[in-house]
């Protein structure tokens, strides 16, 4: 029976994230699925940024490619296009998939390929010291704000949403079951895919905005969590301060490479 540790590099371990932080969560989460799906660790393909979620990939025993700042997504488009047959997972933080990366994931969304992205949202660049990112709520103080944070925060969901992606759904790391569910719906999705996984940080963001210990961190998050079906039923003041969870959106149309492949065949045929 295979189980998540046959995709695991325990050699590896211990990892190097912070006491509290809950990228093993989702780590350990990423594997079960694989697990869950019985595949062969030759058919998955990793693409990962740089970043503190960046290193996910030090620790799983698959194809694993880790890029430049914000790029992991066109090589991940480059390489579910090249061979269609493989499961491709991409992992980034926020601030190399939303902030750096911003523009790819957009793109990624609009063509719907057939990409399944993770992104771990900590509020910050969690790995070179707690500087703001674009999800960073306004108002919170960061070693780049110290005098509070005078941006306006985009939602992930939202963007992707409003982009064109296929599937999208949001989890935190209180709630692993949901998360894999999650992460495994995604994979089911032909297209493209993205979960949202809100991550605490008591290193920097945290401990910036004194919201206590990590498990002080993990209690807020299950507080604020709200299903979608309860949410669908909240005001927008209501909602304010919440974490909307579940699936977002969940509409198949067909993917990128699915309709190019549709061209070429009938090019084919003419010729």
């Amino acid at each position: 029976m295979v189980t998540y540790k046959d995709y695991m590099l325990f050699s590896k371990l211990p990892h190097t994230w912070c006491a509290g932080c809950g990228d093993g969560i989702i780590l350990q989460s990423i594997a079960a699925v694989f697990a869950e799906m019985q595949w062969d660790k030759h058919d998955i393909a990793l693409v990962s940024g740089i970043g503190c979620f960046g290193r996910v990939d030090d620790y799983l025993d698959i194809n694993c490619m880790h890029v430049t700042h914000g790029r992991a997504l066109p090589a991940a488009t480059g390489i579910a296009l090249a061979n269609p047959s493989l499961h491709v997972l991409v992992t980034m933080g926020d601030g190399d998939g939303t902030t750096i990366g911003g523009n790819h994931l957009i793109h990624a969304a609009r063509r719907n390929v057939n990409v399944t992205a993770v992104i771990a949202n900590n509020y910050n660049y969690g790995q070179t010291g707690g500087q703001y990112s674009a999800t960073t709520p306004t108002g919170s103080i960061t070693s780049t704000s110290p005098y509070g944070h005078i941006e306006q925060n985009f939602d992930v969901c939202r963007l992707a949403e409003a982009a064109g992606a296929s599937y999208v759904a949001r989890t935190t790391t209180y709630n692993p079951v949901q998360m894999r569910k999650l992460i495994r719906d995604g994979f089911a999705n032909q297209g493209f895919s993205l979960i949202e996984v809100m991550v605490a940080c008591p290193t920097h963001y945290g401990r910036y905005n004194r919201l206590g210990e990590a498990a002080d961190m993990m209690r807020k998050m299950k507080e604020q969590s709200v299903p979608v079906e309860a949410a669908e039923k909240m005001t927008e003041e209501e909602l304010k301060g919440k974490i909307m969870v579940g699936c977002l959106v969940n509409r198949p149309r067909p993917d990128y490479y699915s309709k190019y492949k549709k061209i070429i065949d009938e090019q084919t045929v003419e010729a």
